[in-house]
């Protein structure tokens, strides 16, 4: 039987309210059936701190932050979990559905294609312990749940989350290639110690070879083939509604901003 074909959007970079406007949006056009089965990867400019949707509290100074002198984005994602900072690191996002209702199960048939890909680069991982008390930590690195991929010494390489609309299912997830430390530790208060990657490449060719990899994994591992094909003129401006409509619905309440 012939594999299902997917779509692969070309890397993009751009700013964390265009790349979360861009995955919701793609949720919606899968569910309604206007558009296939969707992988991409993309990268975050300026870096920004992502925050889960359901998440209230977060440090006041985060409005404030600064790196190489553009302002860190503050933005909602439309999946759970803790906030992320996206700086050298590279996301991907799998818009699909007939994974079936359980949550976990979903996570891991679409994890294994990173698992295999990673292996291939000479990196092994395996999905992280952490029981519920992981939502009292602001951090999504400071800790790894189920969902999430860290080396065989404990390190979190990659934290994932996922939304769910009827049998369609978002999932993305930050893998951190190149943090910056000072700013880590200025955003969370916390030490990082960055996982070593097993691969000579740096800056874009060490993200085209991460990109390439995961691919070729996702296509062994789904039984799927890829097809490439980039936004088009008319995406880019139903994109642009309903980022606008975004930010209108995700005005982040600063209530319950802790010092």
């Amino acid at each position: 039987m012939a594999n299902s074909v997917w779509r692969l959007i070309p890397l993009l970079s751009a700013s964390g309210s265009v790349q979360m406007a861009i995955d919701q949006w793609l949720l919606e056009q899968h569910l309604a059936g206007k558009n296939p089965p969707t992988l991409r990867f993309y990268t975050w400019q300026p870096a920004a701190i992502s925050l889960g949707y359901h998440q209230r509290r977060w440090p006041e100074f985060w409005q404030q932050l600064s790196w190489r002198g553009m302002p860190v984005e503050l933005v909602r994602r439309p999946s759970g979990g803790r906030a992320v900072l996206h700086q050298g690191d590279l996301t991907y996002a799998v818009v699909a559905s007939g994974f079936g209702s359980s949550r976990m199960n979903a996570y891991q048939t679409i994890c294994e294609f990173l698992i295999e890909g990673w292996r291939a680069m000479g990196l092994d991982l395996h999905y992280g312990e952490a029981g519920r008390g992981y939502i009292h930590n602001p951090n999504c690195f400071g800790t790894a749940t189920g969902a999430d991929l860290v080396t065989l010494d404990g390190h979190k390489l990659i934290g994932s989350a996922q939304l769910r609309r009827g049998d369609a299912i978002l999932q993305h997830g930050s893998m951190r290639l190149q943090p910056d430390v000072k700013l880590f530790s200025q955003v969370f208060g916390e030490e990082l110690i960055p996982v070593k990657l097993p691969l000579s490449s740096d800056g874009n060719d060490l993200i085209a070879t991460v990109i390439d990899v995961l691919s070729a994994a996702a296509c062994r591992c789904l039984e799927i083939d890829l097809e490439v094909q980039p936004l088009s003129d008319r995406e880019w401006q139903d994109i642009a509604y309903f980022e606008a409509r975004r930010k209108k619905e995700n005005i982040l309440d600063t209530r319950y901003l802790t010092s």
